[in-house]
């Protein structure tokens, strides 16, 4: 899983990981975190998610980074929102209407980058990830973001004999192993085995698990 893949996905415009609304989990569950409405929120891998206009609408300022200019590009355009563009190391970020998108590297990322931000929220970046790069994922994030932080997580768990990801199975037990030292772990919410949707179905899988974490480190609560 390397850079080539997401930048061909948009090439391509094989988007099957855009979601066409806004994630539901999120508008159910992101107010139980009791966030300040104008704390800033990171969104890594954010790709053009509707998600951030959702967040963005409650109050926060949001900060995003992602490999392909195609998809902050038509972020911009889609929400007819104009933005300036400058260089902060080796990635270029896109300001405009409450909106810093980075384009490039998630691993170029910077503390400095990331030092006013309170929250993160995660729906398709750790399970976008193969096993190799998790652990290296969470690592970064967790060294880059500032001490007070809660990220609202979520992750599926499926047989990863009957599919290849992504989007990639992440048991209970890796986001403990992964995140279980430096944060407090809640779960939100929790589907238990249902099915899944047609298109993952189509692709092997008859029940998967869909998990909603609440992480914690520092005074945040």
């Amino acid at each position: 899983m390397k850079s080539e893949f997401w930048h061909e996905r948009w090439e391509t415009n094989q988007l099957g990981f855009h979601q066409p609304e806004v994630n539901r989990l999120l508008m159910e569950h992101w107010p139980a975190l009791g966030l300040p409405a104008d704390c800033p929120v990171f969104v890594p891998l954010c790709g053009k998610s509707l998600d951030m206009s959702w967040l963005r609408a409650a109050g926060h300022p949001i900060k995003g980074v992602e490999f392909s200019p195609i998809a902050i590009r038509d972020f911009f355009a889609e929400n007819q929102i104009e933005a300036s563009t400058s260089s902060e190391g080796a990635l270029e970020c896109s300001t405009g209407s409450g909106y810093e998108l980075y384009c490039g590297d998630f691993f170029d990322i910077t503390p400095k980058i990331l030092a006013t931000v309170r929250a993160v929220y995660d729906r398709a970046s750790l399970i976008a990830l193969p096993p190799e790069l998790r652990q290296r994922y969470a690592a970064h994030l967790i060294q880059s973001l500032p001490r007070e932080i809660t990220i609202m997580l979520i992750t599926l768990e499926y047989d990863s004999s009957r599919m290849n990801g992504p989007p990639h199975s992440v048991p209970a037990s890796e986001v403990e192993t992964l995140f279980g030292e430096a944060f407090t772990i809640e779960t939100l919410w929790s589907s238990g085995p249902e099915t899944p949707t047609e298109r993952f179905r189509e692709r092997g899988l008859d029940s998967w698990c869909e998990t909603v974490w609440r992480l914690d480190r520092g005074e945040t609560r």
